[in-house]
């Protein structure tokens, strides 16, 4: 692929309100999307995400109430996610999931995990100064799902999928619901974003974007 069939790709994503309610996404490409996102880079390599892909018709019907950003997306869309992100219970140098990712994951050496532990602890009370606000770290590890996010609609793109980045949503009614359905138990994960996937049910108008020059600022 070079780099004016990247760029078309860039070009080719919107955000699709409405699918064709009759085109699904084969398992092969959402693997493949779904791929792209857990290879996708985070602070320290400690991946504080989750992907819950939804496909339960009833329980989408339960979102539509208080998800009005994806009042068309929910019930045409092929393939619908909420992306979870670890809270600072889950976050703490000490925590299990945390220590996990250092010693299983990363397979570092036992020194190793002491140092980068010493590192982390300090980035976060110092450096970021997140320890303190619970909905900061809760923030920090959602702005590194976003990466995932932007890695899986690109890569949805590259392959002739559309999809639609959605923030329009009650994030507490959300996190009951879920809970209420026992996806999310206890208080390690919450809500970052949703995302919808499938094939457009229209072609979107042009594109509109500032233009690099009042984007960029270069610093020589």
């Amino acid at each position: 692929m070079n780099k004016e069939q990247i760029l078309e790709a860039y070009r080719f994503r919107h955000a699709t309100k409405e699918f064709d309610a009759n085109r699904e996404i084969s398992k092969d490409d959402f693997e493949f999307i779904l791929e792209t996102g857990r290879l996708s880079p985070s602070s320290f390599g400690f991946e504080p995400w989750k992907f819950l892909i939804v496909q339960n018709r009833d329980l989408r019907g339960k979102l539509l109430p208080f998800t009005w950003g994806a009042q068309k997306t929910l019930p045409t869309a092929s393939h619908f996610l909420i992306l979870l992100s670890r809270t600072k219970t889950g976050l703490l140098p000490s925590s299990e999931h945390i220590q996990h990712m250092m010693k299983d994951v990363q397979a570092l050496p036992a020194d190793v995990v002491q140092n980068k532990g010493r590192l982390y602890q300090k980035f976060l009370e110092s450096d970021f100064e997140l320890l303190g606000n619970d909905r900061a770290m809760f923030e920090w590890a959602s702005r590194q799902t976003y990466i995932a996010l932007g890695n899986m609609m690109t890569a949805a793109a590259m392959i002739g999928i559309d999809s639609c980045p959605i923030e329009g949503f009650d994030k507490r009614q959300a996190e009951e619901l879920l809970r209420g359905e026992g996806l999310l138990e206890g208080d390690q994960f919450g809500v970052s974003c949703m995302v919808a996937f499938g094939y457009r049910a229209r072609e979107p108008r042009e594109k509109t974007r500032r233009p690099l020059e009042q984007v960029v600022q270069w610093v020589e």
